[in-house]
């Protein structure tokens, strides 16, 4: 069968092996030739091993001239190693008390509400009470025309369109007033010229 290549964390735990054995800096061309032959780690995936080691601050670099130099030392890595477990339990302590504090919430929250016969009998009551008082609260909306406040609403709405009506009638009688005296022009022929009708009358 064929053999399975490296995963990604395989190759990076041999890559840190080959600095915590040999405890020497390298550059990348060194690398790029010493990890295929002893760690199987091939040549064009160094590059990207090596970088995400760095971003880890599992491996340390530093520019010296016009070459990059990468080292790790085993103690260093140790420490790095130690800090992340300690904020990992740090917030798994956080995360088991806040688990904690939800389940007492939960748990008190279900004081009342166990399912008896009485509580469902409630809830069901309830549901109807819920239901009648959108029903009474249809046939308000459809009775609300004969409301006394809406009725006098009505009322005064209606009388403010009247007098407005009225006014333009006015309005449209002085104009046709003026158009006679001054042009000397037939009623019926300024009528029928502006569309006005032959019983236009003021409302009562």
């Amino acid at each position: 069968s064929k053999k399975k290549g490296l995963s990604f964390e395989e190759k990076r735990a041999r890559m840190m092996e080959i600095f915590f054995e040999t405890k020497d800096v390298f550059q990348l061309k060194d690398l790029e030739k010493i990890a295929p032959k002893e760690k199987g780690i091939t040549s064009m995936s160094v590059k990207e091993i090596l970088q995400s080691l760095v971003d880890d601050g599992m491996v340390d670099t530093d520019r010296i001239g016009t070459s990059n130099y990468f080292w790790a030392f085993p103690s260093k890595a140790l420490h790095a190693r130690k800090r992340k477990l300690e904020e990992l339990e740090s917030q798994f302590a956080e995360s088991s008390q806040k688990k904690e504090a939800l389940e007492k919430s939960i748990e008190k929250s279900k004081i009342g509400r166990e399912d008896t016969a009485d509580r469902a009998a409630l809830l069901k009551e309830l549901a109807a009470l819920r239901q009648k008082k959108e029903q009474l609260k249809t046939e308000i909306d459809k009775y609300r025309e004969c409301d006394p406040d809406v009725v006098e609403e009505m009322r005064q709405t209606n009388q403010v369109a009247k007098e407005a009506a009225n006014r333009w009638t006015d309005n449209i009688f002085s104009i046709k007033s003026w158009a006679k005296r001054k042009f000397g022009f037939e009623e019926s022929k300024i009528d029928k010229g502006f569309g006005i009708p032959e019983d236009l009358d003021y409302i009562d």
